[in-house]
């Protein structure tokens, strides 16, 4: 168990590492000056612009940069804003509380309702309830998340006035953020534990439980459900993926000031150390969510566990 540990570790970093990189490289050859966007149009002679860029190092070539930016990742050292010069490793620092608070409410919304949905979908098999089920898992999937958090904030804020409409502050704030991710990560799991319950409950085992006289409610939630949740855990850490990709959007629909909020205005302004900063962190707490994913497998499933 120890050697498999070290071994996720081992590859969580590197996944880390890889994502930076490849990050580097697309910002690297998406057009756009950033020294000119850096000046904000300000009229500003030849001279002074290129006196700018071999400040900044984007004189040099790009295998030069690539190994200077690498060095200094390696010694936690994220450079400092293009655009206001500040340094990135605070900034990034401030903003994550907020985008882990949201991808976990999101998460927790997404795991109660599909989980809840999902095994009364099953167990309702083609009835109202599994209706309902099937089209909150539909609605999850197939709205874009920009436009659910609109919608949202049309009712609950503009014509009912219960929840703020933008901003960071205190749990109301949350809500609709909340809600309009864990919407995504809700209709995922749906589908998934309804599917996987389903095949569940036609096991053999599940039939001698039965033939046996166990309760229906102990058949259900303490066997066929147990078994169930094996895929479904898969499933949330890829959701966990799809939320802090879909923080970009909300942020920036809610005005909330988190991870999302800066790298969707660090990718605009091609602030690369912002947006490699932004990744960075992004990309530890994914492989940190998946790595505990992992864990969780042998609680669930006691034949993982005697494996290791």
């Amino acid at each position: 168990m120890t050697g498999t540990i070290a071994t996720r570790l081992l590859t969580a970093a590197l996944v880390v590492i890889g994502s930076s990189m490849l990050v580097f490289v697309i910002m690297y050859v998406l057009p756009g000056d950033p020294v000119l966007q850096m000046l904000d149009g300000n009229a500003t002679s030849p001279e002074a612009i290129e006196q700018v860029r071999k400040q900044l190092g984007l004189d040099q070539p790009f295998y030069v940069q690539f190994l200077h930016y690498f060095l200094h990742l390696l010694q936690g050292d994220f450079g400092v804003s293009r655009i206001d010069s500040s340094p990135v490793l605070p900034k990034i620092l401030e903003h994550v509380p907020a985008t882990i608070a949201l991808t976990l409410i999101s998460a927790a919304i997404s795991v109660v309702v599909g989980t809840v949905l999902g095994v009364l979908s099953a167990i309702h098999r083609n009835g109202l309830i599994d209706m309902i089920a099937r089209f909150v898992g539909l609605f999850g999937i197939s709205m874009p998340t920009f436009w659910t958090g609109i919608l949202l904030l049309l009712l609950f804020s503009i014509h009912l006035g219960l929840l703020p409409i933008a901003g960071s502050n205190g749990w109301k704030s949350l809500v609709l953020p909340g809600v309009t991710l864990g919407l995504v990560g809700a209709g995922m799991i749906v589908r998934m534990v309804r599917n996987t319950m389903l095949e569940v409950i036609r096991e053999p085992f599940i039939v001698t439980l039965r033939a046996k006289g166990l309760a229906e409610r102990a058949v259900m939630y303490r066997h066929a459900l147990r078994n169930a949740l094996i895929p479904a855990l898969t499933v949330i850490g890829v959701m966990i993926g799809e939320l802090l990709s879909g923080t970009v959007v909300v942020e920036t629909v809610f005005a909330r000031q988190g991870i999302g909020r800066i790298l969707a205005d660090a990718i605009l302004s091609k602030d690369l150390p912002v947006v490699q900063g932004g990744v960075f962190f992004t990309a530890i707490i994914y492989v940190l969510v998946n790595y505990l994913v992992d864990i969780s497998y042998s609680f669930v499933d006691p034949r993982i566990r005697r494996s290791h």
